[in-house]
């Protein structure tokens, strides 16, 4: 009986279509790239519609000033996108430069997403349009910084001419005419307020431009910071969201 031959042309054809299937095998069993997500400190709210972003190439901001990159955006809700405000602006940060884990005293900006306080402060005259409470401050006008103090990071007013037990660790708000025209609280240890030995920090805002590294605050020029502070709306939830361009950018 003859020799049935298979032609060339089709065990060609049948090697290349069992390698193909062996590469399809591989690929199925390959893992796609998993997509860069947010750590948890750094996951915005989805209640949040008003978003302040800080950021720098860095955890080291370029001096002088340890100067940062100030940007404001607004969604219409958390299914749609962000839509860039304000900025980019310079804005001051920590003498400490920023940190993700802060003590008491060191100078550096905190990292991550922090709510705002329920109510700006200022030493100047109430500037009107502003969506939250306004407080002028006065003589007597304290935010405690003793981290062995029961009122610990909270604003405390006592008479005039009273020096409180916790005034040497702490901001006598009514004489920092320079910083303090006007200021929102970012609410960094505040839920809850870690106090004692290992008390990560306390009185960080975001206020007014003073010519050199803050003590860990947050600050732009004058003008600038109006235009945020009469922006925000305590009912779209803002945020403020500090940290490397970097981790920024994962949000």
């Amino acid at each position: 009986m003859p020799e049935i031959r298979t032609p060339r042309f089709t065990t060609l054809a049948l090697s290349a279509a069992s390698a193909t299937l062996a590469i399809l095998a591989v690929l199925a069993a390959t893992p796609a790239p998993a997509l860069a997500t947010p750590t948890p400190r750094f996951v915005i709210p989805t209640t949040t519609d008003q978003l302040v972003v800080v950021s720098s190439p860095t955890y080291d901001p370029p001096a002088p000033g340890n100067l940062a990159t100030l940007r404001a955006y607004v969604r219409a809700g958390s299914r749609s996108p962000w839509r860039a405000v304000f900025g980019p602006w310079q804005a001051e940060t920590g003498a400490g430069h920023l940190r993700d884990k802060r003590r008491e005293g060191d100078g550096s900006t905190p990292t991550g997403v922090f709510n705002f306080g329920a109510t700006i402060y200022g030493n100047a005259p109430d500037p009107s349009g502003l969506r939250y409470a306004y407080h002028r401050l006065v003589c007597g006008d304290w935010w405690d910084e003793d981290p062995y103090s029961p009122r610990y990071n909270r604003f405390v007013h006592v008479p005039c001419g009273v020096t409180p037990s916790f005034a040497s660790w702490s901001e006598a708000l009514w004489t920092e005419t320079v910083a303090y025209p006007y200021f929102a609280v970012i609410d960094f240890n505040t839920d809850p307020i870690r106090a004692g030995a290992t008390a990560p920090g306390s009185g960080i805002f975001l206020h007014s431009w003073i010519a050199t590294p803050t003590q860990g605050c947050v600050a732009l020029p004058r003008d600038d910071l109006l235009e945020i502070l009469r922006w925000l709306d305590p009912a779209a939830h803002p945020v403020i969201e500090i940290g490397t361009d970097a981790e920024i950018g994962r949000t």
